[in-house]
């Protein structure tokens, strides 16, 4: 069973100017009246239904209250980072990401991810739902991981990156997509799908044709035409020159794959939670939209490049600054 509602049109950010007419958050307590049962830690960061955490996101995730949040995004470490390289921007890179995505063997890193998953399950509302993003490096792990803590896997998407970096190897495939999980708390309790709004979705990737008689150039949606219900697999570029103003986190996700992903399944004034938030995408997307979030990170780099980001797109949406 799923709870469906209408969304309004969607905004995307690269169009948002300070003039663009849009309304301030509603102002809302961001635990609502679930109170923990012992006093998290001091935010980072926090303004109107933003909040920051520096943390272990599993011990900040056992001080949490249960059954508080309505959607989690989850971009756990891959745990893919080696002596091996990889393509970026047209030159030879090391994969190394940093220590914390370093492999401890698989039943170290399968552990890592049964323990998060199910602080996170404590977490989530009855019919709430979780999203997790990963390569065949982790998402393997988590899939199983959600499935032995009684999670109910409601699809898994394709993300497929048109602009994907090239495979300098040339000894396989050129990796091109990423695998997104989603999974509800409970089997039979009924969660939010926006499916109308999914169906209507307008911003889609424009595959760009040119006719070999002519040389007539054009463009036409790909794998998603306005009108007609939303497949599981996604076309969406990664991150432009633009959503990294400020610097960038190496596993960074485009603000239109988490639109998308905010706008199926929230509903406004939902609190999201994004465990591992990085530069906080999934921040930027739920406050573009009018929820409520929540990030965690024991990176102070990635929180202060989150805050850069958060306080440029409060300057565009006309927001009086308002920290603490």
């Amino acid at each position: 069973m799923i709870k469906t509602q209408a969304i309004p049109k969607m905004v995307p950010l690269n169009t948002l100017l300070p003039h663009h007419p849009l309304k301030e958050p509603t102002k809302i307590s961001l635990l609502d009246d679930h109170q923990p049962k012992q006093p998290l830690l001091k935010p980072y960061y926090k303004r109107e239904n933003i909040t920051l955490y520096q943390a272990d996101a599993l011990a900040l995730l056992h001080k949490m209250p249960e059954n508080s949040v309505d959607v989690i995004f989850a971009d756990p470490p891959y745990f893919l980072s080696s002596g091996t390289f990889s393509c970026q921007n047209g030159k030879r890179v090391s994969v190394k990401k940093g220590n914390w995505d370093l492999s401890n063997g698989m039943k170290e890193d399968y552990t890592f991810h049964d323990k998060w998953i199910k602080a996170c399950r404590k977490v989530l509302k009855p019919n709430g739902t979780i999203w997790i993003s990963g390569t065949y490096h982790s998402i393997y792990l988590c899939g199983f991981a959600l499935r032995m803590n009684a999670y109910h896997i409601l699809n898994d998407i394709a993300w497929f990156k048109p602009n994907a970096a090239p495979n300098l190897s040339c000894r396989f495939f050129t990796a091109s997509h990423e695998t997104l999980l989603w999974a509800r708390k409970e089997k039979k309790t009924p969660h939010t799908f926006n499916y109308k709004a999914m169906v209507a979705w307008e911003d889609n990737y424009q595959k760009k044709v040119s006719c070999n008689h002519c040389n007539k150039k054009d463009s036409h949606p790909f794998l998603h035409q306005e009108g007609k219900q939303m497949r599981s697999v996604w076309a969406i570029n990664t991150p432009s020159k633009g959503e990294k103003t400020f610097g960038k986190h190496p596993t960074q996700k485009p603000l239109a794959l988490l639109e998308r992903i905010i706008l199926a399944s929230t509903n406004p004034g939902d609190l999201v939670l994004d465990p591992f938030t990085g530069s906080s995408t999934t921040g930027l997307a739920a406050t573009l939209y009018g929820r409520k979030f929540i990030g965690i990170d024991n990176q102070k780099k990635y929180l202060d490049l989150s805050i850069k980001r958060f306080e440029q797109l409060q300057q565009q949406m006309g927001v009086p600054e308002k920290q603490s």
